[in-house]
């Protein structure tokens, strides 16, 4: 009884599982969907804000903002229940198809798919909602981004009044003159102040001791520390040890000095003499502490004093102490910018004011920057003029020089006319973007000599790939923070990596970077765990069974291939990338890629055939066609044969499937060679064959069953014709076999008084005196003389081919 009611209960609950899951999931949905209620209300306010067109930047970003946070949740509610919904469908899809016009089918199968079909569409409705709003958030945020890049663009575009104009300069004066003026009655009333007097008298102490730690470390400490880095670098040499910690203190040159200004800028601050104006002032000079010896330091890395190999540009010591040079003057040139924009603040002075004060910086700017940009044009033509090969960094450096030169000329006439913005917007950014390929360049290095160290490379080694591959990686992620640098903003940026995110759709399947990103790790995890595998059957498992090396290379090839196999099914399907909807698509490819490359799949095919049947494997002296060679490695789509002339032939594995081909060890080593023999007419042939067979049966690598026969097998026209055949045990001594059985033969002959002929032929010339240029001789009266009987001709001709299909000549042994 007990069990009777354990059973109906489980049947209950069994039954009304789906109901309960479908309850839970509709439930959870609900409690993670966004509020659309909220959502409208927002849309509508800035489709109005929009249509208005007079919203402030930081009012379209504040609003931008917003929107951005909806669009997240919408793309989120999209993937919603969709575990369940395909499990819907696969219920659904159980039930069959849908009956036709006028067909009916059974009533609990009906009842049941319209139960289904109601919970798929309650389950579907809100990925539906989520992806209308979305796609109206998407709309909202393009329409900012238009209006914001629009404004941006007419804000560069604006001519103000020009630089040159002398109208212009008493603005420029009375702008300095208020400015200072403001600056003066700050100071002074704050030493007019009590309070501040005191708060002064308090920090004086510490003000002292910043004040002195920051003129020391200015006057001496960066001193010492750039002596102390060209000293390793210098003793270094080709030390990579040494040249890594020399690199990493060079940064020393920026973190101490900067440490030092903000120390001195700190000091300043705890005065509370200096006004508003003065810490606007204090905290620009920090950027100038940054600016400006970040410049040093990278004058110092890119025009470096010691002349080393590993220079990034190929200078002489003149021009890289011009380099240095500049350096410094940008940095200071920089660096002054900012502190002169915090002291004038440009937002509360004129245009003709601002266009003034800014000229001389941005002509002082272009002058250094064309400067930098003719060391770079110099570097790309030395390397031309040395003869060296142009490598891509030489030819980007060219480009850049040339850039720099083009924007450091024209840079200051566009502000002389009165574009300041626009040059403002090309010279900094261009300067920036020196600086940052400066930085590019370094870490590169380091990170090449870091991998040197720890591999233990010699400096003449050539270069290796995996440094390269993490510059190339570094110069693919500081591609953002050029485009900040070039004005581009966060939020285009961003609004990039949301298209990214949100991936694209190939009919019902959504692919994105996580799935492509979640792809890429699995299958990088499986294949490392397959060429482990791999590594772990050729060194240690294989070599202790009797399998021989073809073989073992066989087994090793499949489980490469059937790991590869399972790590990309693995790696799909743990990405979550559903293929059925990719079935269509694939179709129509399969059949362009088996036209295109049908011959490639030949080959795999027949290269698979080879690995698993293996009636050619590697080291097997085999002929194709009028290949005929050692079989080096067999691959998946050729196979490599090395000739007996040292050179490697590539043989399609189709050609070893469908073609004919000889293996010549194979199976056994044994083979045979046929030594043709020709005496003379009147020789006495038994002893001739005796002698031969004597001569075969000398040889140690003849076998004794069969034994080496002797055949009697012409009548030549100059000789009578004999061969020696000899079984040997190893076919690749064939040549040095039959080198030895012919010195042989000519040895015994030679004692036995047996000649072997040659061809001879008499010739007769009708009229002599005709090629001496004479008359010819009269016709003799009598009957013409019968012609000379040719004298008897002795041939012999020693052949090593071999109609049967024996060995060819040149041989292993032969090579």
């Amino acid at each position: 009884m007990r069990i009777i009611l354990l059973a109906l209960f489980c049947a209950m609950a069994i039954a009304t599982q789906p109901n309960v899951v479908f309850a839970q999931a509709t439930e959870q949905s609900s409690s993670t969907a966004p509020d659309y209620d909220a959502w409208r209300s927002v849309a509508t306010q800035a489709e109005r804000v929009i249509d208005a067109g007079i919203a402030t930047d930081d009012t379209l970003n504040e609003l931008r903002q917003e929107l951005v946070e909806f669009r997240s949740r919408f793309l989120a509610a999209q993937d919603a229940n969709q575990s369940r919904i395909a499990s819907l469908r696969e219920q659904i899809s159980a039930l069959g198809p849908v009956p036709e016009d006028g067909a009916t089918e059974a009533p609990e199968i009906a009842d049941r798919r319209a139960e289904l079909s109601e919970q798929l569409t309650a389950l579907q409705s809100p990925g539906i909602a989520a992806q209308e709003a979305f796609r109206r958030a998407d709309g909202l945020i393009r329409q900012i981004d238009v209006m914001l890049r629009e404004r941006q663009a007419e804000a560069l575009l604006e001519l103000w009044p020009s630089p040159l104009n002398p109208v212009n300069w008493v603005s420029a004066a009375d702008a300095v003159w208020g400015r200072s003026f403001t600056f003066y009655t700050q100071v002074v009333g704050a030493l007019d102040d009590p309070a501040a007097l005191r708060e002064f008298r308090s920090n004086l102490p510490i003000v002292l001791l910043l004040f002195g730690f920051a003129g020391f470390v200015l006057l001496r400490g960066r001193r010492w520390i750039e002596r102390a880095v060209a000293r390793l670098l210098q003793e270094g040499g080709t030390r990579k040890s040494k040249r890594v910690f020399a690199e990493v203190a060079s940064l020393a040159q920026i973190i101490v000095p900067v440490t030092a200004v903000v120390a001195m800028a700190v000091a300043l601050d705890l005065t509370g003499l200096i006004g508003d104006i003065g810490s606007d002032i204090t905290t620009a000079l920090i950027g100038f502490g940054i600016v400006y010896f970040s410049a040093r330091w990278a004058g110092g890395e890119i025009f470096p004093v010691v002349d080393t190999p590993q220079m990034p540009l190929k200078l002489p010591e003149a021009r890289r102490r011009e380099g240095r040079f500049m350096s410094h003057l940008m940095g200071l040139i920089f660096g002054a910018s900012l502190v002169i924009v915090a002291f004038i603040n440009p937002d509360v002075q004129t245009d003709a004011a601002n266009s003034v004060i800014l000229f001389p910086i941005l002509v002082l700017a272009g002058i250094v920057l064309a400067r930098f940009g003719s060391l770079l044009v110099l570097h790309a033509k030395l390397c031309t003029e040395q003869g060296d090969d142009r490598r891509f960094f030489d030819r980007m450096i060219n480009i850049l020089g040339r850039g720099a030169i083009v924007i450091g000329a024209g840079a200051p006439v566009f502000a002389a006319i009165g574009y300041v913005q626009a040059a403002e917007a090309i010279l900094f950014p261009a300067v920036i973007s020196l600086w940052l390929v400066a930085l590019l360049i370094f870490i590169s290095q380091m990170v090449s000599d870091v991998y040197d160290m720890v591999a233990g490379r010699k400096h003449d080694d050539p270069d290796a790939l995996i440094p390269a591959l993490i510059s190339f990686a570094l110069v693919l992620l500081s591609l953002p923070v050029f485009a900040l640098v070039w004005g581009v903003r966060m939020t285009e940026l961003l609004e990039v990596w949301q298209v990214l995110r949100e991936g694209f759709r190939i009919g019902e399947t959504r692919v994105s970077p996580t799935n492509i990103l979640s792809f890429i790790v699995i299958f990088s995890i499986g294949y490392m765990l397959t060429r482990m595998m791999q590594g772990a059957l050729g060194s240690t498992v294989l070599p202790k069974t009797k399998i021989d090396k073809g073989g073992q290379k066989a087994v090793i090839s499949g489980t490469g291939y059937i790991g590869i196999f399972i790590s990309g099914l693995v790696a799909i399907s743990t990405a979550g990338i559903d293929l059925s909807g990719l079935a269509l698509v694939a179709g129509a490819l399969s059949v362009g890629i088996g036209f295109g490359l049908q011959n490639i799949v030949s080959n795999f095919i027949s290269g698979l055939i080879l690995l698993i049947e293996r009636p050619v494997a590697e080291g097997d002296w085999i002929e194709v066609g009028t290949t005929m060679g050692t079989v080096r490695s067999i691959s998946v789509r050729s196979t490599v044969i090395e000739t007996f002339d040292r050179t490697d032939v590539i043989v399609p594995n189709a050609d070893l499937i469908s073609g004919t081909v000889t293996n010549w060890t194979r199976f056994s080593q044994t083979g045979r060679v046929i030594i043709p023999v020709g005496v003379a007419y009147g020789s006495d042939t038994r002893k001739v064959e005796r002698i031969l067979k004597e001569i075969g049966d000398a040889q140690p690598l003849a076998l004794l069953d069969p034994a080496p026969a002797v055949h009697f097998t012409n009548f030549g026209a100059d000789a009578l014709e004999f061969e020696l055949r000899i079984i040997i045990s190893d076919v690749g001594f064939g040549l040095s076999v039959r080198t030895e059985v012919r010195h042989q033969i000519a040895e015994r002959f030679q004692q036995e008084g047996i000649e072997i002929p040659f061809a001879q032929r008499d010739i007769w010339l009708r009229n002599p005196e005709v090629l001496r240029g004479g008359a010819p001789a009269p016709a003799a009266s009598g009957p013409d003389p019968e012609p000379a009987q040719p004298k008897a001709m002795q041939y012999d001709e020693i052949s090593d081919t071999d109609a049967g299909g024996d060995v060819d000549p040149d041989g292993p042994d032969g090579r």
